[in-house]
Parts: structure tokens; sequence; C-alpha cells
């Protein structure tokens, strides 16, 4: 496997002494998902998506659903749906240019837990899952380079109320956002495609 470390984690690792901790911890990286970061993974309603375009800039997205919207769909794969959003297409189109990316799962409720998910991304136009992922109008499938969990020690403790009203959901037609009623928007905002819907 690839190691997690460049000449910039080597060079803050050296100045605090902290190479064989760091060494120690990559032991722990794998390329292949557990039961365990199955279920995890499935069990969450959202995570935290990393890109960057053609020239490195990056960009992070929160990405949502109901529980098991994101699918461990192979040993070192998982698949997650593009749900309609604001059209801006920051995560997508990166992926497009530039295949590398980082996704962070992390549980701030019940007991804590994060665990990243490093990888290269293709997005699908003709996916078979589109035909089973209700409110999907593309699948984002992601080939694992590594797999690895990190200390929670800093996330809070907070309590998960409720779903969002907009995560598609079988028999369920979602609202539309209020700022597409805005005067601002309204004339430019594209029609929903149609999906699956359950």
């Amino acid at each position: 496997m690839t190691t997690l470390f460049h000449a910039g984690n080597r060079q803050l690792q050296d100045e605090f002494a902290s190479r064989g901790i760091a060494d120690r911890l990559e032991s722990f990286a794998r390329s292949e998902f557990s039961a365990d970061d199955r279920a995890f993974i499935e069990s969450m309603p959202y995570f935290f998506l990393a890109s960057a375009d053609a020239e490195g800039r990056p960009d992070c997205s929160f990405k949502g659903g109901m529980p098991g919207f994101v699918r461990v769909t192979g040993p070192g794969e998982l698949a997650f749906p593009d749900y309609d959003g604001n059209g801006m297409f920051k995560s997508l189109g990166n992926i497009l240019v530039n295949p590398g990316v980082g996704l962070l799962f992390i549980a701030m409720h019940g007991r804590p837990r994060r665990l990243r998910v490093n990888g290269e991304a293709r997005v699908v136009r003709d996916d078979p899952l589109l035909a089973q992922t209700v409110g999907a109008q593309l699948i984002v499938r992601v080939a694992v380079r590594a797999i690895f969990p990190n200390c929670p020690r800093y996330v809070p403790s907070m309590e998960l109320v409720e779903p969002s009203v907009y995560a598609p959901r079988p028999g369920t037609e979602p609202p539309e956002p209020a700022w597409k009623e805005f005067d601002a928007f309204m004339d430019v905002v594209p029609p929903r495609r149609p999906t699956f819907r359950g």
C-alpha cells in the first residue's frame, strides 16, 4: 500500500519527534474495508468530502442522506449518490479533473468515532445503483487507497435529533429549498431530473 506520508509530513514529524508514533499509526491503515468499517460507514447520515481541482486548489463539502446512502460496494470500494443541489458541482467537477479524494466519516452523536478513506473517485452516469438509490442523479464510486481510523478525542458530544427533511427516502418527495424561490435565483434554477423514487 502507498505510504500515508510525504516529505512535508516527515519534516514536521521529525521536528516534533513523532515519526515513531506516526509509523505505528500508519500500520493500522488498510486498503480493504472491515465488517466494522462497513457497518459504521453505512450507518452514517453524513460525511465530509475533500477534493481538489486540476491545479490542486482544495474544496471540502458536506454530504448527507439517510443512513445507508453511502454503500461499501466491494472490499476496496464505496459508492455514494449525488443528489439535487445548488448546481455548482464543485466536488464532482473537481473529480472529473482530479480524481484524488478524501472522505471523513465522523460520529458526533453516541460513541465518538472517525474514519478516513482516501482514494480515487469517478463519476458514473449509468451506474446500476441509480435504479436502486432514491433521489440519485449520479453515482460516485471511490477506489480506496487507504482506510484509517482517526483519534476522536476532540469530537464534541452532540445529539442527532432527526434526519434532514431534504434527504431523499422512499415514498416521499423532498421539498424544494426556500432559496430556489429567491428572486436572485428563481429564473436560473434548473428543473429536477427524474430519479428513482423507491
